[in-house]
Formats: structure tokens, sequence, C-alpha cells
């Protein structure tokens, strides 16, 4: 892969999420915003391995059918679990981590590492494949990432919930939502339904915009940040 390549690749991701760290009123600092992102790229690692071992493993039963073993029973919830992790152990330890805002942005930010680096991977092994390259960077840097950011948004609202309203069950449902959007989005596409798979990013991204927005309209609103969590 050469050096273009590679930068046209991680840009989009890198991008959004300084869209989204810039709408926040009160700025995160770039040094936490990188960790996290650095964090999300982290993941892919254990994601790889855990994917592959578990995809493996279902098809040595004849029971599951290959969608569900590429989607709800592997991808999603490895992934989404991994970037969960993220959340509750890096984020919320995070001295910064003191609005409710904030924890939409570095849930975008540890979902977009994330699909920095398997954009990557897959644009690296475009050719392994059989593949060009540029479709291949083209396709990943729309609907994964689309796909990717949106389960940030939503995992972040939730963990928000969680932290700041101390609602109890969002706790879960920040792991919950993102793990079935992208559950249905990988078995929809994994039986060439890539239709739905397309309606369902766009929808759950009016949802997610209209609650990022609620989210800002009430911080224009505060003087300061909190102080501390409430």
């Amino acid at each position: 892969m050469n050096v273009f390549l590679l930068l046209t690749t991680i840009l989009p991701p890198i991008l959004i999420v300084i869209i989204f760290a810039a709408s926040d009123k009160f700025k995160e600092p770039n040094k936490e915003i990188f960790l996290v992102f650095i964090s999300g790229i982290l993941i892919t690692i254990p994601a790889y391995y855990t994917n592959n071992f578990l995809y493996d493993l279902y098809l040595n039963y004849p029971f599951i059918n290959e969608g569900l073993a590429a989607s709800f029973l592997s991808a999603a919830v490895v992934e989404e679990g991994l970037k969960f992790l993220v959340l509750y152990f890096v984020v919320y330890r995070l001295h910064e981590f003191n609005e409710p805002m904030d924890a939409i942005v570095y849930g975008v930010c540890a979902s977009l590492g994330f699909a920095a680096l398997e954009n990557i991977y897959y644009v690296w092994n475009a050719s392994t494949w059989d593949m060009n390259p540029i479709r291949l960077l083209i396709e990943r840097s729309v609907f994964p990432l689309a796909a990717h950011g949106i389960f940030g948004v939503f995992m972040g609202y939730f963990f928000m919930r969680y932290v700041f309203i101390h609602k109890s069950r969002s706790l879960f449902l920040s792991f919950l939502i993102p793990y079935l959007l992208h559950g249905f989005y990988n078995y929809f596409i994994s039986i060439n339904y890539f239709a739905i798979s397309l309606a369902l990013i766009i929808v759950s991204w009016f949802i997610g915009i209209k609650l990022f927005l609620k989210l800002r309209q009430e911080q224009r609103l505060k003087r300061r940040e909190y102080e501390k969590k409430i």
C-alpha cells in the first residue's frame, strides 16, 4: 500500500472524529481524543483473532447458518463488546469525561479508531482478494464507516445516560443497541439484502443525529462544564 492510499484510507474516519469533537462546546483535550482513538485501533487485534476463531467454530455446527455466524454470533458481539470495554475501562476513567456530550464524542472516537484500522486491513489485502484497492477504499469509506460511526453514537448516548442520568439499565443498552444494529447490518449484507442494510444505517443516522443535536442544544445553554459527574 502506497502512502497516498494509506492516507486516503485513514482520512475519512479522522475527519468524522474531528467534526464530532469540534461540535462539542467544551472541547476535549487532544491527548484524550487521541488515546481513545488509538484504543479503538488496538482492539482490532483481539477482534480479528476472536472473529476468525468463532466463525470457524460455528462452521462445525450445521444448525448455525453462515449469515448468523458472520453477524450476531461473531463480528457484532465481539467488536461492539470490545468498543464497550473501551468506554467503560478507558473513557469512564478520564478526568475530562465530565459532561454528557463527551460520551458521544468518545464513543465515536473508539468506534472510528476501530474502523480506521479495519479499512486499512481491507485495502491492504485488496490485491490478494483480486479486488481493485481504490474501489474497495471507496466502498469501505461509505457504508462500513457510516455503520461504525452510528454504532459509536448510540453506544455513547446510552453510556451517557448511565453515567450522567444514573439510568442503570442504560449501561446494558449501550452495548445492546449497537450490537443489534451491527448484527442486523452484517446479516442482511451476508444474505445479499444490501438495500435493507443501507436503509437501516440511514434511519439510524437520522435518529442518532436527532439525539446528538438535542444534547448539543442543551449544551449551548450551559456556561461551563460540570465540575463533576452527576
